[in-house]
């Protein structure tokens, strides 16, 4: 994976607008800087979902602002939460339409405002996952719901990147990243992200227990729509046949397994199911006591001389006596 040459680069921009998502993140703060460094006019935009924490709002609209110049930030017409109302369920890891109807979407319909055609910088990275790393730096933009009229080519400059890249120019520019990697977060988008990883959730349940509430109320009202429903369509759902041919214990066996299957997709509706749906839904209460135990969920709390997610945060940017440029801080 051999990133192409600034020459290159700028022949194939051609006089194309470059339009560069900004999450409030380090990886999209980096694509923004690195685009400075190598002179390339772009705009910067947000994507709000409503479900950021509020000091990404904040670093987002003052820092950031200061540093990479200004930042639109548009939305879909529902933010999160009434979203998952509207749909009565979460999105899963499978139907992820979070990203589809409150990111991609968005930058869309934006993008066709502004006429012509544009390039969607992406700050992706191929390190951050397997899936990522099998991703080109140059795409067209396609799908079902990508209109005909949108002629958009994806860009991802930072592919071959690493952390020590990011943190890097984030230091030769002067701007300091978001205040939440520094109390621990490895990601700073959706707060939680339905695919948070165990110590991401144990640093939010700590930090951060009102957005724990919010998520346990979340999770009561679409639960309660999700077992109207599992009462009004059950009958429906454990009348269909099972396969043929069968003898009566396939078929007993058949029945309570399509019945135990449905029952749990419709009355126990929650924001954290397990990989491949193996172990089906858990409570927000139930993954918080989980993210405490050590690693197979056997023991709570095993990990006493762990350094702390704060005190990780600071050593991952190097910052652990850099002072607070906020006047208020003590």
């Amino acid at each position: 994976m051999i990133p192409m040459k600034t020459s290159d680069v700028r022949e194939r921009i051609g006089d194309r607008l470059v339009v560069a998502s900004v999450s409030g993140g380090k990886d999209s703060a980096a694509l923004s800087l690195h685009l400075r460094e190598l002179g390339i006019e772009h705009r910067r935009v947000f994507m709000d979902t409503g479900w950021e924490h509020e000091k990404t709002y904040e670093y987002l609209r003052g820092e950031l602002t200061r540093v990479i110049g200004p930042i639109e930030e548009i939305r879909g017409p529902k933010l999160m939460e009434e979203l998952i109302r509207t749909k009565g369920m979460f999105p899963t890891r499978k139907r992820r339409y979070c990203t589809t109807e409150l990111k991609l979407m968005p930058m869309v319909r934006h993008m066709l405002t502004l006429g012509g055609t544009v390039i969607n910088a992406i700050g992706i990275r191929a390190d951050e996952s397997a899936e990522r790393a099998k991703m080109r730096e140059w795409e067209h933009l396609s799908g079902k719901r990508i209109p005909v009229a949108l002629d958009c080519e994806v860009w991802r400059p930072l592919l071959t990147w690493t952390m020590d890249d990011v943190v890097a120019i984030h230091r030769r520019h002067g701007l300091r990243p978001n205040p939440l990697y520094l109390q621990g977060a490895s990601r700073v988008g959706c707060w939680p992200c339905i695919m948070a990883r165990k110590g991401e959730i144990r640093m939010i349940a700590n930090a951060d227990p009102a957005r724990i509430d919010r998520l346990r109320v979340l999770e009561a009202e679409v639960g309660e729509g999700a077992h109207e429903r599992w009462e009004r369509d059950r009958a429906a759902w454990t009348a269909e046949p099972p396969p043929e041919p069968v003898d009566e214990d396939a078929r007993e066996e058949w029945e309570d397994k399509h019945a135990r299957l449905f029952e749990r997709l419709f009355t126990r509706p929650s924001w954290f199911q397990t990989p491949n749906g193996r172990f089906g839904t858990m409570p927000i209460d139930e993954v918080v006591k989980w993210s405490r135990t050590s690693r197979g969920g056997r023991q709570y709390e095993i990990e006493l001389f762990a350094p702390g997610a704060a005190e990780e945060g600071c050593m991952r940017w190097g910052l652990c006596e850099t002072p607070s440029t906020d006047p208020e801080a003590p």
